[in-house]
Formats: structure tokens, C-alpha cells, sequence
């Protein structure tokens, strides 16, 4: 039997996170087969042919995975899923809409935001804000579940190349549909991958991107915020990075105007080096710090941005 992959992509390139889930699964010493999703998916099972670890890449082509919806990637999961000893992804908020839908289809357990794989049925996954950490066995036949990306390193490319398989796409949900989407354009490096990270609170306001994207073009690093500055409309979701968020762990993170609250800090603890700038010396953001700089960010952050000059 087999491990089966759901890939992430932006319509160009296969997203990094599935690149740490199919390094996961290499844990489980079965051939790993990548499902790949899209309307036009050529240049992407190119890309997906090369990944090291990837035996096998089902390529399913339909019209209605230009903008795919959660049910009709699940229906597809759900047909295929028999065949295999384990279906899983990366959590994300992508695959967080999916994978639990094709494991109610399925009738089968979800196991979700696994940072390590102790055999083919137990995984340790972390809880309450990453403040607890638990083992947990899975009786079912099929294993469905989540990775956690900062958990396991990106797979590498290879000169190898593994087949291609097409597979039918189920007809498309009748009962949901695609409106619109809304992407904020930006030069920056991809949040989930980004080596560097300039990240901000709900302090800098409705000044959020005027005051950090200057610094984050001088670092060529990604900006991040936390989810308050997120809900009061300073930042746009896909910056988002908590519990709730993107899961980050850069070579760099730069914390300014963040207090710490507990969710914010389980996305983002496992970074190499944290840099928090705060006005108030008990922020919580202290205590997982390695520099910390107690003062006023409208005045320090473009004193530093100069500085990088």
C-alpha cells in the first residue's frame, strides 16, 4: 500500500509545505503518491515529478479546480481513498477545509497538526497553544492527517523523475460555487517559507504596512501580524501567523507592537532567532525573546529601517 499527499499550489509552483509533508511521510516506509489538483496542471506535475521522495504524482484536471472548493477535492479524496494506508497534507488553512470533510466521508478519524510520526498509527501533535504536547494512536485502517510544516524540512529536487498518472476529477458540488477571490499583491517573499519575518500587532494601526513593508524590503523578508491586527482590518488574512494562522519558523523573526499572546506564540516559537520590540517591559513576548527592545515602535522602527541603510 501507499501514502497519499494532497499538494498545495498557487497555480505556479508546488507550495513548500507540501514539500515538508512529503518529507514527513517518509517516516512511514511506503511509496508516496502526490495528488495534484488544477485546471491546467502541466507545468505543476513537472515540478512534482522532480521532488525527491515522490514515487508516483496523480494529476486530476477538470475546469472546477481552476477555483477548487473544498467539497470537490473531498469527493475526489473520498474516491480515491481506499487504496491507500494514509492520506495527508500540511496544515494549513487550505487543507484544513478539506482533509476533515474527506475524513468524514471516508468515516475515518483526523488526526491534525502532527510534529512527529512515532509509527504508521501514533503521532505526537501539540495542543492548547502548543502549551501540551500529546501521543496519539489511531485504530482506524486508514490515517488521515495534518503535519505541522516548521516539524519537518522541505523536500529537496531530484534529476529522477516519477510518473505521471491522470486520474478523473468526481463532477463538480452542485450546491456551493465560486464568487470571487481577493489576493494582496506583493513582491515579498511567501510567509510559510520566508527565511525572514517582519511581523506586526494591532498597535501600528491603520500605519501597519506603510511602517513595515520599508523594513521588510531592506531585509527582504515576509510580513506577518497577529490575528488581532488581522480582525481590525490592518492586515489581510494571508498574513496572519498563530494557532489560527500560518505556523512559521524562519531563520528570523521580528515581533514589533506584539504582546505575545499564546496563540500568536505557537506559530511562531520554533524560530531560530526572535527580535521583539514592545513598549511595555511584561510583554509576553519577552520570555520567548532572544533581543528584546523596550520602546516606542513609531519611533524605533523607522530609526532602524534608516539604520539598514
Amino acid at each position: 500500500m501507499s501514502v497519499l499527499i494532497l499538494a498545495e499550489h498557487d497555480g505556479q509552483h508546488i507550495r513548500q509545505s507540501t514539500r515538508s509533508s512529503i518529507n514527513a511521510a517518509q517516516a512511514r516506509n511506503e511509496p508516496v503518491h502526490l495528488l495534484l489538483c488544477s485546471d491546467h496542471a502541466d507545468t505543476l506535475a513537472h515540478e512534482a515529478q522532480h521532488i525527491k521522495g515522490v514515487d508516483l504524482v496523480l494529476h486530476a484536471s477538470a475546469k472546477h479546480f481552476a477555483h477548487p472548493l473544498a467539497e470537490d477535492i473531498a469527493s475526489l479524496i473520498m474516491k480515491l481513498g481506499n487504496d491507500y494506508t494514509a492520506i495527508l497534507a500540511a496544515h494549513t488553512p487550505f487543507t484544513r477545509n478539506i482533509l476533515p470533510r474527506a475524513a468524514a466521508l471516508l468515516d475515518v478519524g483526523m488526526i491534525s497538526d502532527v510534529i512527529e510520526i512515532i509509527s504508521p498509527n501514533t503521532y505526537v501533535r501539540s495542543i492548547y497553544a502548543g502549551n501540551i504536547l500529546v501521543t496519539v494512536k489511531s485504530s482506524d485502517t486508514l490515517q488521515m492527517f495534518t503535519i505541522r510544516t516548521s516539524a519537518f524540512k522541505p523536500a529537496e529536487n531530484q534529476e529522477r523523475a516519477a510518473p505521471v498518472q491522470s486520474v478523473s476529477a468526481p463532477d463538480p458540488f452542485k450546491r456551493t460555487r465560486f464568487i470571487d477571490e481577493v489576493h494582496h499583491v506583493s513582491d515579498r517573499p511567501d510567509l510559510s517559507s520566508a527565511k525572514i519575518i517582519v511581523s506586526g500587532g494591532r498597535p501600528l494601526g491603520d500605519q501597519f504596512e506603510a511602517l513595515l513593508t520599508p523594513l521588510a524590503k531592506k531585509m527582504n523578508a515576509a510580513i506577518g501580524a497577529t490575528r488581532a491586527a488581522v480582525d481590525a482590518g490592518f492586515a489581510p488574512n494571508e498574513w496572519q501567523v498563530g494557532s489560527t494562522g500560518c505556523i512559521v519558523a524562519p531563520q528570523l523573526y521580528i515581533a514589533i507592537g506584539i504582546s505575545g499572546a499564546v496563540q500568536h506564540l505557537a506559530g511562531m516559537k520554533d524560530s531560530q532567532v526572535i527580535v521583539a520590540i514592545n513598549h511595555d517591559p511584561d510583554a509576553p513576548i519577552f520570555k520567548v525573546a532572544d533581543y528584546g527592545l523596550v520602546a516606542d515602535l513609531f519611533e524605533v522602527l523607522p530609526e532602524l529601517t534608516d539604520a539598514l541603510n
